[in-house]
């Protein structure tokens, strides 16, 4: 309702960048925070077991930077290109029956991701109403994480994470048009399709997870020219 009601004076304004209309594409960079978490299932050990009694995943804050390509395919629709460099953290919360030696009985652990990903949209756009635009998105992403654990070597404490992960992505946002540049704020919603836990039995904490999933939630900043 804010944004609508301020653009009602804001509209009357002269247009800025009405040639930007007529570009077949144009560039960007992205800045972004996030809030992420896993999403788990147990495994079947998990309630044959006696040691861990609460696996819950934790939401924690990340950020991201990138770049950001629209090419237009009509005068609604449109694809975008934004490869993002994206550091997280997501955490699971134990609670053991038994105290870890150094930890006691209520443990997180952390799991420190550096992920390279590369979503690729297709934007609808609606009519710009003066300085003014909303848009919906909506595709999916793969994302490489360089800082995976999956093949290190055996210890009691890892969770392992594989390299690779995929999504489906949908978003909303908005296009507000300045003399020399286009301030795009936008939310957007991620969720994993794949299994990105590399279960290991013989690890206290792996082994009571069966399929690992990220979600995702992404609060980013678009400057596009």
């Amino acid at each position: 309702l804010i944004l609508f009601i301020g653009n009602g004076a804001w509209a009357q304004q002269g247009l800025y960048m009405e040639e930007h209309e007529a570009k077949p594409y144009y560039f960007g960079i992205t800045l972004a925070a996030s809030k992420t978490k896993f999403h788990t299932e147990p495994h079947p050990y998990f309630l044959d077991q006696d040691s861990v009694m609460v696996a819950e995943p934790l939401t924690s804050g990340g950020f991201a930077l990138g770049l950001l390509a629209t090419a237009r395919l009509s005068n609604r629709f449109e694809a975008r290109f934004n490869p993002l460099l994206m550091f997280a953290e997501r955490n699971i919360f134990y609670k053991l029956k038994y105290p870890d030696m150094d930890l006691g009985t209520d443990v997180t652990k952390r799991v420190e991701s550096v992920i390279v990903t590369f979503p690729v949209h297709v934007k609808f756009n609606s009519d710009r109403i003066g300085n003014f635009r909303v848009y919906m998105l909506g595709g999916g992403k793969l994302d490489y994480d360089l800082a995976s654990n999956a093949q290190a070597r055996k210890a009691d404490d890892l969770i392992k994470i594989k390299k690779l992960d995929y999504a489906v992505e949908a978003g909303l946002g908005f296009n507000f048009y300045f003399p020399s540049f286009i301030l795009s704020p936008e939310v957007k919603f991620s969720n994993g399709l794949g299994n990105i836990h590399s279960r290991d039995e013989a690890l206290k904490y792996s082994s009571v997870m069966d399929r690992i999933q990220s979600r995702m939630i992404v609060f980013a900043i678009h400057l596009e020219g």
